[in-house]
């Protein structure tokens, strides 16, 4: 456990192979071992599964899992037996996969779920899970977490990176815990309150107090900045959604109800097949997401790494990003300007490190994170539609952005707030918007629901989705 920024991704490089020991010394088996590459450390039994998905979308799922120790016959790969194989990991997830389709049609979700069956397909001895619960709902979770323990009690061990609380205190028999890349302490989970972790994790800073206050804002009475009423997409069918200004609607759905396609579609990345959007009481057609932000709509992805983040770039132009391309390539930003807006931004919302030519894939994952929702802002939007904006986040950090959704929605900016972490959405939201298979099944005060209500809700045990 640890802030973004506290050293948990180094050091998850460091024993897997891609990152060099500067010093000290790692033990396997009590043996010390010096990896000098990924592949060193997978042959000697150590796996690892990312927060960022590191597969080949264009390769079968069969093919990702099998990856460099494919099945060979006679000197040739031997599909059938790669398919076998394959079929055999994802069975020990209880996964029920295609291996012969593709990997890049598949939700992130499910690509997290092959990144992990490749993991534990080899003998593991040390398995090292990095945020892997990120884009997984609790069903997922569940299972993923019996098949951990199954190896547990095989005698592997494994090392839990998450942001989560909870997982931690379900999962993990100890914790350690880092902070600007030191070690902080370890303890036993069983003897350890939740405050005082976050407290260990934090340092001297004051956010837990924090944790308990309220986050939902009053709502308007001004009519939506955007409206949609029967929008039908890819993923969606006749949905009715109304964005107000200094609103914040949370949306709430199990994986593939359509809470990413909703969000895609009113904000031009979708094509819209039917029904009508307005911005402002006039109806709009967007036929890009280029027009839907010359209107004040913005949209944040909930893959950060293809769909957001140039890992090349450095902090500062991918902070200014959009707002060059708004201005278009003839009128480029002047530098001294361009860098003063960047560093405001960075300062604004603390990102770390504070090096505007750093470049932005190097950062941690809440760090990027916070580079984008910067680079949206740039914008001045009028309509923010974040999609997981906290996922891979640790406590902190999740409370920042919270916060900062509160301080936009203060001043009048509309917010669409996606999240798989129903309480979460509660917290934030004004109202809550229950998606079904694609429909708009409910749209409630979030004061007048529960997680409990909001769960019946999402899973269809209160009723007919329609």
């Amino acid at each position: 456990m640890g802030e973004n920024g506290a050293g948990k991704s180094t050091l998850v490089k460091a024993i897997t192979g891609a990152l060099p020991l500067a010093a000290g010394v790692m033990t396997l088996d009590g043996t010390p071992r010096t990896f000098r590459s990924p592949v060193q450390a997978q042959r000697a039994g150590i796996s690892s599964v990312y927060q960022e998905i590191d597969l080949l979308p264009n390769l079968s799922v069969a093919e990702n899992i099998c990856l460099g120790r494919e099945p060979r016959r006679y000197g040739l790969v031997d599909w059938k037996g790669m398919r076998e194989r394959a079929r055999s990991a994802l069975d020990s997830l209880g996964v029920d996969l295609d291996v012969t389709s593709q990997l890049g049609i598949h939700s992130l979700a499910v690509q997290q779920l092959v990144a992990i069956a490749r993991a534990v397909s080899t003998d593991v001895r040390v398995l090292v899970l990095d945020e892997p619960t990120s884009s997984l709902d609790a069903d997922e979770c569940a299972e993923l977490f019996r098949v951990v323990r199954r190896l547990r009690d095989r005698g592997a061990a494994i090392l839990f990176v998450s942001h989560f609380l909870d997982q931690v205190y379900e999962l993990c028999d100890r914790v350690t815990v880092l902070r600007d890349g030191r070690l902080v302490g370890e303890y036993l989970t069983r003897e350890l309150l939740r405050i005082d972790l976050v407290a260990a994790m934090l340092g001297d800073r004051h956010i837990p107090r924090r944790l308990a206050t309220g986050l939902r804002v009053a709502g308007p009475n001004e009519p939506p900045y955007l409206s949609a009423r029967g929008l039908t997409a890819t993923g969606i069918r006749g949905a009715d959604v109304d964005l107000l200004p200094g609103e914040v609607l949370g949306v709430a759905g199990l994986l593939g109800s359509g809470r990413s396609e909703l969000a895609r579609a009113v904000t031009g990345v979708d094509r819209i097949q039917d029904g009508v959007l307005r911005v402002e009481g006039s109806e709009s057609s967007f036929s890009g997401p280029r027009e839907a932000i010359r209107l004040g709509v913005v949209y944040s992805s909930e893959n950060r790494r293809t769909e957001g983040i140039i890992s090349e770039l450095s902090v500062a132009d991918n902070i200014t990003l959009a707002l060059q391309a708004e201005r278009g390539v003839l009128r480029r930003l002047p530098e001294t300007r361009r860098r003063e807006l960047a560093a405001s931004w960075v300062e604004a919302l603390d990102i770390r490190p504070a090096d505007l030519d750093r470049p932005a894939g190097t950062l941690s994952g809440g760090n990027q994170q916070k580079v984008l929702l910067a680079r949206m802002l740039a914008l001045a939007p009028r309509v923010l539609v974040l999609d997981e904006p906290t996922r891979g986040i640790v406590v902190g950090a999740t409370l920042e952005v919270q916060n900062l959704v509160r301080e936009l929605a203060d001043n009048g900016v509309a917010v669409m707030f996606i999240s798989v972490e129903l309480d979460e959405v509660l917290r934030v939201g004004n109202r809550v918007v229950v998606l079904h298979s694609g429909r708009v099944v409910e749209t409630l005060p979030a004061e007048d629901l529960t997680v409990d209500s909001l769960t019946a809700l999402v899973t269809g045990a209160d009723g007919d989705d329609g």
